[in-house]
């Protein structure tokens, strides 16, 4: 009688345990939601480049829309999650493409030499791509759009080849990255300490990273950081208030992914971090590094960004010189202005490419 109790129990047990997987980690093929309309698009394409598979997402609305490359932030976290949890009116200007990284996300390797992953690694791998979407829509030039560390990438990638490119569109730019940290590592200490958090501006005081290169790249690479940018609502989104509920549990309901691929976007997260090319984003400084640019530039900032803190980037705009430049001001954004403001990214995105025909 005891052991038919147990054996009750326990298949009550894995039972609930069986659900709760299949609602936290659902599966699925890893395909692309159907597109919205009859001349859409919507696929993933495996590109072999340099004996790997790079992971792309191409979506559209309208395949004779100009082509836009997206290099994502990160570099670990794939940026089609932005786009499958926003939908952003990106797919309705554009064919765009969200590639991922090599050894994150689709694109990952567990057998990869992180040590390889420099940013001419990076740069080759975005010209890959570029020339793979050239050729298939036959699209002599197409648009080039950085966020976050993909300003970075595109930026030295428009530096080198602006043949390629109609425009380049930095969202969240990189400018100087030291700065930006230690700004808004005041900035927050400071927002704590007016609101009486005496336990967080405790642990803000436990480091020094003006001083210490190294207490920089710890605090840096700490979930002090994280938390503070996303509780104070100058993180990812305005709205996001941590990266656990905001992106974390949502990427493993991706089914844009199968299921041993999302669990592979965290493994290539951890791996990322030790790619040299991150260091990079480090020591950038775009003031002094890509002073100009020979294609047309457009910016757009959130207002409350403190991941890239937004009034260096309308410094750097300030000064950067282009044939042409603009730059777009998201009131009420942080990190991610077009997956933030629909609206206003539509209309915004709309001008860019009529300001190019």
């Amino acid at each position: 009688m005891i052991k038919k109790k147990l054996y009750k129990i326990c298949g009550i047990t894995a039972c609930i345990v069986a659900a709760a997987v299949l609602i936290i980690l659902p599966p699925s093929r890893g395909r692309l939601p159907e597109p919205k309309t009859p001349n859409g698009l919507s696929e993933r394409v495996e590109l072999e480049v340099d004996g790997d598979s790079l992971g792309l997402f191409i979506i559209s609305e309208n395949v004779n829309n100009p082509v836009l490359i997206v290099c994502g932030g990160g570099p670990g976290i794939p940026q089609y999650l932005l786009e499958y949890f926003n939908q952003s009116p990106i797919p309705s200007v554009f064919t765009v493409c969200y590639w991922d990284y090599r050894g994150t996300g689709g694109s990952y390797d567990p057998g990869i030499n992180p040590s390889d992953m420099t940013t001419e690694r990076y740069l080759r791998d975005t010209q890959a791509v570029t020339d793979y979407l050239r050729a298939r829509f036959s699209q002599d030039k197409i648009y080039i759009m950085g966020h976050s560390f993909g300003t970075y990438i595109a930026a030295k990638t428009v530096q080198e080849h602006p043949e390629k490119y109609a425009a380049y569109i930095a969202m969240s730019q990189i400018v100087d990255q030291v700065e930006s940290e230690n700004i808004a590592f005041d900035y927050m200490k400071e927002e704590y300490r007016k609101a009486g958090n005496d336990k967080m501006v405790s642990e803000f005081e436990k480091y020094r990273i003006s001083e210490s290169s190294d207490e920089f790249d710890v605090y840096c690479k700490s979930g002090l950081r994280d938390k503070a940018m996303h509780d104070l609502g100058v993180g990812t989104t305005r709205k996001m208030d941590n990266v656990i509920t905001g992106i974390f549990f949502p990427s493993l309901r991706c089914t844009a992914y199968t299921q041993k691929e999302r669990i592979e976007i965290w493994k290539g997260k951890k791996q990322s971090s030790e790619f040299p090319v991150s260091d990079d984003t480090h020591t950038f400084n775009a003031f002094e590094d890509i002073p100009s640019m020979d294609i047309p530039v457009y910016f757009m900032v959130g207002k409350y960004d403190y991941t890239c803190l937004s009034d260096l980037q309308i410094k750097y705009y300030e000064e950067l010189e282009a044939p042409k430049k603009k730059i777009y001001i998201f009131e009420n954004s942080a990190h991610s202005p077009l997956y933030e403001e629909y609206d206003k990214a539509k209309e915004v995105l709309e001008e860019i490419v009529e300001d190019n025909k």
